[in-house]
């Protein structure tokens, strides 16, 4: 019978290679254009309608991976990508993510690979004290601050007391449950709310004062109006670094409203949580003690390769009641430690503290803060750049490492051309985005529309912040 690997020769000299490979392209990403150009359909019409039959050789899927699919790649390790929110890579991180990978094994019990829930716990245990968040909490890592959210929102309302998980959300009589969330809260509250039985009507988006931040006020009202009304109020989410401009939900009046209600607070920092790992940051954390769930994502900005965001709970006991289940052939005898499989959807769960704790370890704390803090230094001084132009209006503060700016354009009398001013600042990300030296992403705020540059990858100098200057100075030249 053949095996399916015959020996480890052939694998050790392609891993070298690739390993090569790899260390050239970290090493030399700033040479690739940030922003794929190719079309739709363009990276599978180079590809055979069947896969091989008799196999190819490590050599030729190298090449073919270079011809056929680097061309498709948007360059996500580029110091100049600037869109979105970073998944921040490293050297450390690649190497963890390998002994993972070469591991193979599934996390489901503490039984299925002890070291697997133990490193697990005792990294979640380091992060939560570096980060300075409250003693006493539960972690978990899971893929995204997505699935963290719909987890934390699922023990939420099985915590009202209402049976869910026993009877579920139809064929009988139930109030309305509402899930509040500020109108800049990250698009995976509403499809948590769509998969939980919430629906659409079951969410009310909180308008936010001029900083983008949630309106206290506004929130108090609409619990008021639906507690009036035999709506049942079910959780807030508050956001600490909001995805369009990094602002801060006022956490401790948000706590104060929840608790007289008997709501849930969901916390998502996925974004601005790992800045606080630098105690200077860790006013964002003003009354946090307050939150049942929060979520934090080393994958966005403390150079853990994708997938690795966590979630931690001052209420495990909730989260197992919503997920535990134990068939016949998952049981054990062992009574030991925890069995991460019953804190969630997934049974199989990949060995993701193996990178976590490599990162951790490898750069140790203190340079992890320096790199963290010289990136929001840099924004600082973007963002001061940029005011310094009468050309240019930050569309909100400076927080953390994001800046969100336009152009302005003048009517001859000197007031704000609005349409004109929208126009030269798209005009402006479409010639950033084209060049292949930088990417940024848009956001729109009070209907204004915004170039946003969101800084978090490992390897950014000035350098490549600078070039947004040169563009805006280009464009004012034009």
């Amino acid at each position: 019978m053949p095996k399916l690997d015959e020996n480890a020769a052939e694998f050790r000299a392609a891993g070298h290679r690739m390993i090569d490979w790899v260390a050239d392209y970290l090493e030399g990403v700033a040479r690739y254009d940030v922003l794929s150009r190719l079309a739709p359909g363009e990276t599978a019409a180079r590809f055979a309608e069947r896969p091989s039959e008799l196999g190819k050789s490590y050599d030729a899927l190298l090449a073919e991976f270079e011809s056929s699919i680097l061309p498709g790649i948007t360059h996500w390790n580029h110091p100049a990508f600037f869109a979105y929110f970073s998944i921040t890579g490293s050297q450390a991180g690649i190497l963890g993510e390998l002994l993972s990978a070469a591991l193979n094994v599934n996390g489901m019990l503490w039984k299925t690979s002890p070291s697997v829930t133990e490193l697990e716990r005792l990294v979640l245990e380091w992060l939560r004290a570096e980060l300075g968040l409250p003693a006493g909490l539960f972690g978990i890592i899971n893929d995204t601050a997505s699935i963290n959210t719909f987890l934390g929102l699922a023990a939420a309302r099985e915590a009202l007391g209402l049976g869910i998980r026993a009877d579920g959300m139809s064929g009988r009589e139930l109030p309305q449950l509402r899930i509040y969330a500020s109108e800049h809260a990250h698009s995976s509250v509403d499809k948590a709310a769509y998969a939980l039985g919430f629906g659409a009507r079951g969410i009310t988006k909180i308008a936010s004062d001029p900083s983008a931040r949630m309106d206290v006020e506004a929130l108090g009202n609409a619990v008021a109006r639906d507690l009036a009304d035999g709506v049942r109020p079910c959780a807030v989410v508050a956001t600490l670094g909001t995805t369009s401009t990094a602002s801060v939900d006022p956490l401790p009046a948000i706590v104060k409203i929840a608790r007289d209600a008997g709501m849930w607070v969901h916390v998502d920092s996925a974004y601005a949580g790992p800045a606080t790992i630098a105690p200077e940051f860790r006013w964002l954390w003003n009354g946090i003690e307050g939150a049942d769930s929060i979520v934090v994502n080393p994958h966005k900005w403390l150079f853990t390769p994708i997938d690795c965001s966590v979630l931690y709970t001052s209420r495990p006991d909730m989260l197992r009641e919503t997920f535990s289940l134990v068939p016949e052939y998952l049981k054990t005898s062992d009574g030991a430690e925890v069995n991460y499989m019953d804190y969630g959807l997934q049974l199989g769960r990949r060995f993701r503290a193996l990178k976590l704790w490599m990162v951790l370890e490898h750069y140790g704390m203190e340079h992890l803060r320096e790199v963290i803090r010289g990136q929001i230094r840099m924004a600082a001084r973007l963002a001061d750049e940029l005011t310094r132009r009468g050309d240019v209006e930050l569309l909100a503060p400076q927080l953390f490492s994001v800046v969100v700016f336009r152009l302005l354009v003048r009517n001859a009398d000197g007031s704000i051309d609005e349409e004109g001013s929208e126009r030269a600042t798209l005009a402006v990300l479409e010639t950033i985005n084209e060049s292949g030296r930088a990417f940024v992403s848009h956001t729109r705020l009070r209907g204004r529309y915004g170039i946003r540059v969101a800084l978090g990858n490992g390897a950014t100098e000035w350098s490549h912040v600078e070039a947004i200057l040169d563009f805006v100075e280009e464009a004012s030249g034009a």
